[in-house]
Order: C-alpha cells, then structure tokens, then sequence
C-alpha cells in the first residue's frame, strides 16, 4: 500500500475523523501471512464472502458455502477454496478467471469472530485459490450470535433480476440486521468487510437508494477509504433463517455529519436475487451486545 499499510482513501478519511496515530497502531495488524490460528478458523467456516469485480466492471459480494474444510490455508500466504459460486451467480465468471483481484471475509456467527483476507485469484482444479496480500483479523463488534441448524433442501437457483428493488426486496435490507459489503480501491484491489445494527439500520429511501449510519469500529476505514478513491461497491443481504441472497451491485458515497456522524449512500444499479439448495440455515440472532451503544 502507498502509505504503510493504507493508500490515500483510507488515510483521507482517517485524517477527516481525526483517529490517525490510532489507525496506525491497528494497521500495524495487517500482514501477509496466515498464522496459525487463523488457519484453523479458516477450516472450520462453512461460508466465505468474497467480493470482486465483474467483467463489465461491477463490484459484488457472493456467498459462497461448503462443507468445513471447504476453505483452507495451503501455505503460509495462500488459502484454496473448493468449488465456487452457484450457477447464476454475478461473480461466477470473475471466480473462474486468473487474476481477478478478490477480497474475502470469513465471519462465524457461531463464534462472533471474522477474519479478512485479500489478494490475487488463481484457478484450481475444482475451484480456485488466493495468494495473500493482505491478512487480519477484526473485533466482533456488531456481529449477531447464530446457531447453524440444517442445509436448505429446495432452491429455484436465481429467481429475479432487475435495477431497481421490488416491494418484498424492500422488506427484506429493512428487516436485515447484517449485510456484507465490496469495495475495490486501483492500487489494492478489493475488499468485503461486515455491516451489522438493529433491523431497520438500513433505511430504504427509495427503490434505487439505501443508507446506513457508519457506527464506530477499528478506526482502519478501509470501506470509507475505498469509496473515496472508487464509488463502486457490493452488498449482499443474506436471509439467515431462509437461505436466501440478495446481492446489489451499485455506487456509494458517505456523508460526513457536523456532529461527527458518518452515513453512508448507496445507489442501487444492479439487483440478484437467489434461493439455492443446500445453503445452511442459521436459527433467529442473538444481537451484539454492542449495539446498545451504537453512535451515528
């Protein structure tokens, strides 16, 4: 990165907010290698976002599930993950091509615990792999405690696609308490990172806009960063309890308040959504304790 462990968007906002000697500390985290802890919780995630650009350019978040083992570190900078997105999926085609710059989240409901890992694709026999650029873990902050209870037996595969939310889309980002999301910066590639509140964090302000408050987190602001050098972002709305996804593909920018509060807006431009089998279905949340002290 152009600045030790942050390019100019994340070191902008970080000056606007004035948390810059703390960034620097925190970014002190980001390596390239997989320790081993971070290799064992790897092999024990049945799910891992990855977020990426497609071929027209769009950026995604896609849910990709497996059974544990599904993802696992093959060298100290290197994890393989077996199989890739479902059929129709927005980011099969970029999943299945060398070099597509990738970001990916491993989160654990189960746990709370999550783990960031980014870099460059390669394309493997019955899958693909990552060689690391960037490895680190994040505080649990914000993340919803859930129960895994069983694969999903039915699945329609993509059951709508469109540039606009329809009504039921609508209730579901109102509803979410999590979603994921993608953003790509030009000199370090991309990145999916987590989003969590109370349902109804995520406002709908219309059919083709959205917003959610920026709640205070590891002071890295490497979304927001991202977003300030590229507007080009993914979110990912998963229905835990159904195993359903709702991916949009669009462009954001944040709003920085007088009181210090930070609001992020999304322009929806492209809609995807699916229900596969064998999904895993998680049970109802336990939501973070951190949330009763959210500020906006």
């Amino acid at each position: 990165m152009s600045h030790g462990a942050y390019h100019r968007g994340p070191l902008a906002v970080q000056e606007r907010v004035g948390v810059r000697d703390l960034a620097e500390h925190v970014g002190r985290s980001i390596g390239t290698g997989i320790r081993d802890v971070a290799a064992a919780f790897l092999g024990l995630q049945p799910h891992l976002v990855v977020g990426a650009a497609d071929g027209a350019g769009r950026v995604w978040a896609s849910l990709l599930t497996g059974a544990p083992g599904f993802v696992r570190a093959t060298g100290p900078d290197r994890i393989a993950v077996a199989g890739g997105p479902p059929a129709g999926d927005p980011l099969a085609e970029a999943l299945a091509t060398a070099g597509t710059r990738v970001g990916t989240l491993a989160l654990d409901p189960r746990t709370r615990r999550r783990m960031r890992l980014n870099g460059t694709l390669e394309v493997t026999r019955g899958g693909f792999a990552v060689e690391a650029e960037q490895v680190f873990g994040n505080c649990p902050k914000y993340i919803q405690r859930r129960r895994p209870l069983e694969l999903a037996r039915q699945g329609a595969g993509v059951v709508r696609r469109g540039d606009v939310l329809t009504q039921d889309q609508q209730r579901t980002v109102r509803g979410a308490d999590t979603f994921f999301v993608a953003t790509t910066a030009e000199a370090d590639g991309a990145d999916a990172s987590h989003r969590g509140g109370l349902p109804g964090f995520v406002e709908v302000l219309s059919p083709a806009e959205l917003a959610w408050p920026d709640y205070a987190g590891n002071a890295m602001f490497l979304t927001l960063g991202n977003l300030t050098a590229d507007p080009r972002a993914g979110l990912l709305f998963p229905d835990w309890e159904s195993g359903a996804v709702l991916q949009l593909s669009g462009r954001a920018r944040t709003e920085f308040g007088a009181d210090g509060s930070r609001r992020t807006r999304f322009r929806v431009e492209s809609v995807v959504e699916s229900v596969h089998p064998r999904r895993l279905l998680w049970s109802t949340p336990e939501y973070s304790p951190h949330l009763g002290s959210t500020t906006r």
